[in-house]
């Protein structure tokens, strides 16, 4: 009897610990769902990274994009190869804050999605696990654009050498369905400081970066593509903001007044971008409608 009871606590201590080790392991691998729509993030959970699907992908069309036909026009065209089968670029976008960069980038899901496209947007701190993404979409038959937001990197941070190899390989060939775009404020993506230049020497008549530098140069440099965006003049901006007031509604006859207003909100602001634009826009329109429980009752 005694032996009887004795094996039973033993089992329930043994219960117990299993339960406390299994919280200590990794989650176990979480399956893809590739219908679930073209856009997914790069998510953590007990240590392992997955694929979410993003439910409500940011619908913007390149047509709702003003002031950046060039960047449209180049960016569009290296997708098109892309998602063809044909040789393309990876894409650095850089520039002005609130032109149109993220946004270029969601348009050209938008565009091509139904061709096979599909992004997965990776914040900066999880780029080190770009091998494992690389992996797990290497096998499939869609073209994956891994998309990386507001980019830049502090000194020795581990994603600058993990974007390095994804963008030029190391030992493995880089997967020939995917693709990196990326937008950042600066073009060299890590901030430069004023002891940097003491670095530069001479050569004859001409003037070469010191191995600093260099290094920091190199990144942007494995970009094949870059588009730069700048800040808007009052022209170009009162085209955008006529843009967004027609697609929320607003009438050619309110128009000369809002445009009076966009450019009393663009000096409150400071900058005369299309993310103010859109920013004005909702608030000159919304201001101006009907509540939506008085249009039900019309």
């Amino acid at each position: 009897m005694n032996a009887k009871s004795d094996l039973e606590r033993l089992l329930a201590r043994t219960e117990i610990l299993l339960a406390r080790v299994e919280t200590l392991l990794p989650a176990p691998h979480r399956p893809v769902d590739w219908r679930a729509g073209s856009a997914f993030r790069w998510r953590k959970s007990g240590g392992r990274g997955f694929l979410q699907p993003v439910a409500h992908p940011h619908r913007i069309r390149l047509s709702d994009l003003r002031g950046i036909d060039r960047q449209k026009e180049m960016i569009e065209a290296n997708t098109r190869q892309f998602v063809e089968g044909r040789t393309a670029n990876n894409v650095l976008l850089t520039g002005a804050r609130g032109t149109g960069k993220s946004s270029l980038i969601k348009a050209v899901l938008n565009r091509f999605a139904r061709q096979g496209l599909r992004l997965i947007e990776v914040d900066k701190h999880d780029l080190v696990d770009l091998a494992d993404i690389v992996d797990l979409v290497s096998v499939r038959p869609e073209r994956f654009i891994i998309y990386c937001d507001d980019l830049s990197f502090e000194a020795a941070e581990p994603g600058y050498k993990a974007l390095k190899v994804v963008l030029d390989g190391s030992i493995a060939a880089t997967s020939e369905n995917l693709l990196v775009y990326a937008t950042s404020n600066r073009r060299h993506l890590m901030p430069e400081f004023m002891q940097e230049n003491l670095e530069y020497r001479n050569v004859g008549e001409e003037i070469h970066p010191g191995e600093t530098s260099e290094e920091k140069i190199s990144l942007s440099d494995r970009f094949g593509l870059w588009l730069s965006f700048y800040p808007f003049d009052q022209d170009a901006y009162l085209d955008i903001v006529s843009h967004w007031l027609g697609e929320l509604g607003v009438t050619v006859r309110d128009m000369k007044d809002a445009h009076r207003a966009a450019l009393q909100w663009s000096l409150a602001r400071g900058s005369r971008s299309g993310r103010v634009a859109w920013q004005f826009a909702r608030d000159w329109a919304g201001r101006r409608a009907a509540p939506p429980a008085a249009r039900k009752k019309r």
